[in-house]
């Protein structure tokens, strides 16, 4: 949706750029996808349109906002995942909140799998790229803002607990940054997931990192940034991977989507999955039938 507050006198160089940045918006969003700012800069790096700085960045959220404001940019094709406002859900009757659980209606498609499996990204600003994945395949994910808090870490090592003696292989898939701190929670999430579940001396995590990793940013070469010297870690990295960071918002969401899904098909048992599917759409017909019984 398109609305505009303001007027404003753009370049003609500006417009140039606002046509490149609807056209990114409108192919994003024909595959499903809402990107963030900071996803739409880097596609813009990624395509020679705009050079990799942190005040190219800063001029493109300023054109953005400007466009937006203008009636230029839809509004709904980028979205700060990080500022939501929780809202109170309303029903016009009873009948609506029965409608609306019977259409929500889920089982645990897992409970007869082998495995456990999890997703953890690093940025929260990602969620949005991998949820709509993640709730097609009836997983779990955990979005963070860096290192994860010891309380969300404690929260998920009892739950893997649990899922461990009840005769569940553990799988964590990870997602973060190719710098010295993203490389590092890879290590931090294994030794504390470890902990809190209290099954590291039994090696029952498996922990996978799906993306960044060296392989993939030779292969896809996404926008380099410098790694920050600041970091305790920068010199362990360096030494290793020399003085350039990547990061996981460079990398088109459907490659990220399609990591997480090829590596969980690849510890589904289809034919126990479809069962459950095929009960939980049998036990939603009862559900909607009954809503539609009680709204009439």
């Amino acid at each position: 949706m398109k609305e505009k507050f303001i007027d404003h006198a753009f370049s003609r160089n500006s417009l140039v750029m606002i046509g490149q940045i609807n056209r990114i918006l409108q192919e994003y969003e024909g595959q499903g996808y809402t990107l963030s700012l900071r996803q739409l800069y880097y596609q813009l790096v990624a395509r020679d349109m705009v050079e990799n700085t942190q005040r190219s960045y800063k001029n493109i959220g300023n054109l953005v906002s400007l466009g937006r404001q203008t009636g230029m940019i839809d509004w709904r094709m980028i979205e700060d995942r990080n500022r939501d406002t929780a809202i109170p859900a309303h029903w016009a009757d009873p009948g609506a909140i029965v409608l609306a659980a019977a259409q929500q209606f889920r089982i645990d498609k897992w409970e007869d799998q082998q495995y456990h499996v999890e997703v953890m990204v690093e940025k929260d600003a990602l969620s949005g790229v991998l949820e709509p994945v993640c709730r097609e395949l009836d997983i779990g994910i955990t979005a963070n803002k860096g290192y994860c808090s010891s309380s969300t870490m404690y929260e998920i090592g009892r739950r893997l607990r649990e899922k461990y003696y009840a005769g569940k292989r553990i799988c964590i898939l990870y997602l973060g940054d190719h710098d010295p701190s993203g490389i590092d929670m890879t290590r931090d999430i294994e030794e504390r997931l470890g902990l809190f579940s209290r099954l590291g001396d039994l090696e029952g995590i498996e922990i996978e990192r799906l993306a960044l990793n060296w392989r993939q940013v030779e292969e896809w070469d996404p926008p380099e940034n410098p790694a920050k010297q600041t970091d305790s870690r920068f010199s362990a990295y360096a030494a290793e991977y020399g003085e350039s960071s990547w990061e996981l918002d460079a990398v088109e969401p459907t490659v990220l989507a399609d990591l997480v899904r090829a590596a969980v098909l690849e510890r589904l048992d289809i034919d126990a999955w479809e069962e459950r599917v095929a009960e939980e759409q049998r036990m939603r017909k009862d559900l909607l039938t009954f809503a539609e019984t009680y709204g009439s």
